[in-house]
Formats: C-alpha cells, sequence, structure tokens
C-alpha cells in the first residue's frame, strides 16, 4: 500500500499541485494575506468583544478610524488577490516584467468591474469604484482575471508580441515598451469582454462571474457537504505526506474569503448575522481555528498524552519538543515525528476528529448556538482559545476547550496503543 501511495497518489497530487494555475493562485493570494490580518486587526479593535471596552472605543471616535484602516484594506482584497496571481504566474514563467504584467491585470479588474453605484434613494453615481466589488464580491472575478492576463501577458513575452529597445536603454524604459504590446492586446480584449457583457448581457464581467460561478460556490462551499467533503480530503492528502493543509486551503481560500466578506456586510448593513439572514457558516475562521486548530488532524489531544502520560521515553520525547509549536498551531513535527503520515494505526483518530469537530461546529452555528463569523481574523499561529475569544467572543473560546477534549478523548486508545508497543521495544 505504502508504494502504491508513493508511486501513485503521492505523484498524481504533486503534479497537480504544481501546475501553473495552482500554484499561481496558492502563491498569489498570500500576497492578500498581511492586508486582511491588518484589516481584521483594526476591525477588532472597532468591535471588541467587551462591551464597555467597545463602547468606549466608538465614543472616543477610535471606532471611525479604524473602520477607514478596515476599508483601505481588507475592502480591497480582490485587487490584491488580482496583483498576487496575474504576479506569481508571470514570475512562475520566469516574465522580468511581472511587476508591469501585475499593473495590467489590475488595470483589466478595474475595466470589467461596475463602475457606478446605486445610492439607497435611487440615485446611480458614474465614475466609481464600490468597495463591494474590491471586496469578496469580487475575489472569483479577480482570480480569472489573474489566470487570464497572465496567461496572455506571458504568451505574447514568449512569443516574443513586444517592442524591443536597443542596448544602453535604461532598464526601467525598456521593461516599459517591452510591456506596450502585451498590455494593449490584454486591454483590446478585455474591452471586448466588457463590450459583449454590456450589449449582450446588459451587465459586467464581474457581475456576470458573480451570480453564475461565485454564488453557486459559495453556496456549495457553506454546505454541510462541503465541510465534509473538505475536511476528510485535507486529512487523506496529510495522511499520504501531502500538504493538505496547502492544497486544500489555497483552492478554499478565495471562497472562504468571501464568505468572511460577506458575512461582515451583513454585519454593515445593521441587520443581524445569522444563517436565516444570508450568513455563511464555512468561512476562514471556521478553516483557520475549528478544522485546523492545533493544525490538521487537531492533533492537540495526542500532544497532550505523549507529552504528560505516555511511557515511551521516545514518545514523551517527541511531545517535550512538539507540544509548544503546537500551542501555535504548528504540527509538522507530529505528522512527521510520530509519525502520522502513513501509519495505519492512526488513520482513522487523524480522519475522525477533524471530522467530528467540524460536523458539530457546523450545526452549532446552523442552529444558532455559536455564533456566526463576522470578517475579525487572527493569525494562523493564534493559540486556541485564544483565538476562540478574539473572533467569536466567550462561546466560541469554550467550543474550542471542548474540542480539545474530543481530540484527547478520540486519539486516547489509539495513541496509548502505539505508546505500550514502543515502550516494549525500547525496554527489551
Amino acid at each position: 500500500m505504502e508504494k502504491f501511495i508513493n508511486e501513485k497518489v503521492v505523484v498524481y497530487i504533486s503534479k497537480f499541485t504544481n501546475t501553473k494555475i495552482i500554484k499561481a493562485l496558492k502563491d498569489g493570494m498570500m500576497f492578500s494575506l498581511p492586508f486582511l490580518m491588518i484589516g481584521s486587526l483594526f476591525l477588532l479593535i472597532a468591535n471588541l468583544p467587551i462591551k464597555s471596552l467597545n463602547t468606549l472605543v466608538a465614543k472616543c471616535g477610535l471606532a471611525d478610524i479604524c473602520s477607514q484602516v478596515y476599508s483601505s484594506t481588507f475592502s480591497l482584497m480582490a485587487l490584491f488577490t488580482v496583483v498576487g496571481i496575474t504576479y506569481s504566474y508571470l514570475k512562475n514563467d520566469k516574465i522580468s516584467t511581472a511587476v508591469n504584467g501585475a499593473l495590467t491585470g489590475l488595470a483589466a479588474f478595474v475595466l470589467l468591474t461596475p463602475s457606478s453605484k446605486v445610492l439607497e434613494n435611487g440615485e446611480a453615481v458614474t465614475g466609481v469604484i464600490s468597495k463591494d466589488w474590491t471586496a469578496g464580491q469580487g475575489m472569483i472575478c479577480a482570480i480569472l482575471i489573474g489566470f487570464l492576463v497572465g496567461y496572455i501577458y506571458s504568451l505574447c513575452i514568449r512569443k516574443d508580441i513586444r517592442v524591443k529597445m536597443p542596448e544602453g536603454v535604461p532598464p526601467g524604459v525598456a521593461d516599459s515598451f517591452s510591456s506596450l504590446l502585451p498590455t494593449g492586446i490584454i486591454t483590446i480584449v478585455c474591452a471586448i469582454i466588457y463590450a459583449v457583457c454590456h450589449f449582450v448581457f446588459k451587465t459586467t464581467f464581474a457581475e456576470l462571474i458573480y451570480s453564475a460561478i461565485q454564488i453557486p460556490l459559495q453556496g456549495v462551499t457553506d454546505s454541510f457537504a462541503g465541510v465534509v467533503i473538505m475536511t476528510v480530503m485535507m486529512s487523506l492528502l496529510w495522511w499520504t505526506g501531502v500538504h493538505g493543509g496547502s492544497i486544500c486551503g489555497g483552492i478554499l481560500s478565495p471562497i472562504l474569503q468571501a464568505n468572511m466578506a460577506a458575512n461582515q456586510k451583513i454585519l454593515d448593513s445593521g441587520v443581524a448575522l445569522t444563517v436565516q439572514n444570508g450568513g455563511h457558516i464555512f468561512t476562514q475562521q471556521f478553516w483557520d481555528n475549528f478544522l485546523c486548530m492545533s493544525g490538521a488532524g487537531v492533533v492537540i489531544g495526542l500532544v497532550i498524552y505523549i507529552t504528560f502520560f505516555a511511557k515511551s521515553e521516545s514518545l514523551r520525547s517527541l511531545g517535550k519538543l512538539s507540544i509548544v509549536p503546537n500551542i501555535f498551531n504548528i504540527n509538522e513535527p507530529i505528522i512527521f515525528g510520530t509519525p502520522i503520515v502513513l501509519n495505519i494505526y492512526l488513520l482513522v483518530p487523524f480522519v475522525l476528529v477533524p471530522l467530528i469537530i467540524g460536523i458539530s461546529s457546523y450545526l452549532l452555528m446552523y442552529f444558532g448556538i455559536l455564533p456566526l463569523f463576522s470578517g475579525v481574523m487572527v493569525p494562523w499561529t493564534t493559540p486556541p482559545i485564544i483565538s476562540g475569544f478574539l473572533i467569536g467572543g466567550w462561546k466560541v473560546a469554550l467550543w474550542q476547550l471542548v474540542m480539545i477534549i474530543i481530540s484527547f478523548v478520540v486519539y486516547f486508545p489509539f495513541i496509548k496503543k502505539i505508546d505500550t508497543l514502543s515502550s516494549k521495544n525500547e525496554n527489551k
């Protein structure tokens, strides 16, 4: 079985993860991460989970400042995404003018999104870029444009469709002229797309993609089945030795972040954030702080056992080395040190623990026992319970404590068996 996994499964998965599109998606999405974190920090300050502090922040005017910072970072995630994906695509293709191409991607995105906004009184304001489309609503559009611009721009450079300047011309000037024809071609292509959408479909490309692709995708991923499938897939990939978090997270991140932005938009409109009001359960915080709490497999229960209760000296030593990183949601030492990879004894709990937590968390949020997540995010390395309190208050913090107990209980019989065998081998 191990030979089959290494020679067949891992090889095909590695080929998939190394395709241009997947690499550009994973690398490009990282461009928006610092801005999401900073924006979430200021959103948290403006909406502290402690009521008295929250009132104080609002009265002193700090909330307005935080809101401005939030809208200038978090609310521009689609812009950062299109720039990041285009740049990553071109950088991976070793295109020297990747920055110019990324700016072309930005221009293409603006060209293909709505340039007007209808106010509450019905008046239409033209010549504006709505932050509705630079935030969650424009994410899938930004990804598609990033791929399209990256492909066409790279093709033009590789086919030598560019203006060449004589030697001796400063590199900055030469790069600008080299980008002239690819940028012109991409602009014309995008103008044609804009015209077709405008005259045939009476809409814009961004609105068409949002209604035809993004809304269905958000609905599928936000379903009970979506949570189950992605949870099992991530665990199985990790068990085979492939970075499941990177693969599943890279694909899911745009949708999960769009779900998160949609939830914040509901709150900003003054409506209660509930499933009945269109709120999403499966968001980036759900992934980071529930399904990946202490890392893939929610292994914190296993780590607690081998650190404090194991009889095997090797396991106990591994626990002492792993417990601090694991508190900060880093579990590679456990994954490869125990090992969990290709360990048939630990396959069941490694899949079962996050599955139990994913299903339970989904149902608790669906029935309103746990709150849905707003736009507040914390770094993925934030320890459990602290992260829960910051993103969802005491209820989420308490639920994370329960998750730790679940992890310990489910892993216990399996890791105890391994501990017993390991201890016997050490005492021979």
